[in-house]
C-alpha cells in the first residue's frame, strides 16, 4: 500500500471545534435525557432552560401484542420526548453489565439496540454510565441499594416514585455536573 493512502495518525488528525454554552451568538442550550432502561423505564430530562422533569414509562406489552411492540412504543416515546423537549444534545443511559435473569438481559439488550440505533439516525450523542458510577455519585457508595438511591434523590429535593426514576435523576445529575460527574 502506498504511503499516501494510509490514514493520518490520530495525533495529526484535526479535532472538531470546541463550542461552549457561553459562546456569544450560539444556539440556546439543548436538552439532556437520562434513561434507566427496562420494561419500566425511569427517565429524567433537563430542558434547555435548566428545568428538570422526571418520571417512569412502562413498555409492557399487552395481551394481544407481539414482543416487538414494546420496542416500537419505546422508539415512538423517544421521538415524542424529543419533540416536546426541543433538540436533545445527549442521552445518558444506565449501563447494566449483570442482570437478574436471562429475560431481563434480553429486554435490556433490545432497549439498548433500539436506543443506539435511534440516536445514530438522529446524530444524538449517547453514553452508557456504569451502575456503580451512578450509585457512587448519588450516595458515595458504589453498591447502594434501591432505597438508598431514592433517599439520596429525595435529599436533593426530588420526589421519585420508585428506584427507576431515582436512578434516572442521579444519572442526569451526573451527566450534567460541571465537575464531570465526579462524586
Amino acid at each position: 500500500m502506498a504511503l499516501s493512502t494510509l490514514p493520518m495518525s490520530a495525533a495529526l488528525a484535526s479535532r472538531p471545534p470546541i463550542i461552549s454554552d457561553c459562546d456569544v451568538g450560539t444556539a440556546p442550550p439543548r436538552a439532556v435525557l437520562a434513561l434507566d432502561l427496562g420494561t419500566t423505564t425511569g427517565w429524567a430530562l433537563r430542558s434547555g432552560d435548566g428545568a428538570i422533569t422526571s418520571g417512569t414509562m412502562t413498555f409492557r406489552p399487552s395481551r394481544f401484542e407481539g414482543g416487538g411492540m414494546r420496542f416500537l412504543r419505546f422508539r415512538a416515546w423517544l421521538t415524542e420526548v424529543t419533540h416536546l423537549a426541543g433538540e436533545l444534545s445527549q442521552i445518558a443511559f444506565e449501563e447494566v453489565r449483570a442482570h437478574a435473569g436471562t429475560d431481563a438481559a434480553h429486554l435490556y439488550g433490545g432497549f439498548l439496540a433500539h436506543l443506539s440505533a435511534w440516536c445514530e439516525e438522529r446524530a444524538i450523542a449517547y453514553q452508557g454510565v456504569p451502575v456503580g458510577t451512578i450509585k457512587r455519585y448519588a450516595t458515595g457508595k458504589g453498591n447502594a441499594d434501591k432505597a438508598a438511591m431514592v433517599a439520596a434523590m429525595r435529599a436533593r429535593g426530588f420526589a421519585p416514585v420508585d428506584d427507576n426514576e431515582a436512578d434516572a435523576l442521579a444519572l442526569l445529575l451526573w451527566a450534567t455536573d460541571a465537575e464531570g460527574g465526579r462524586a
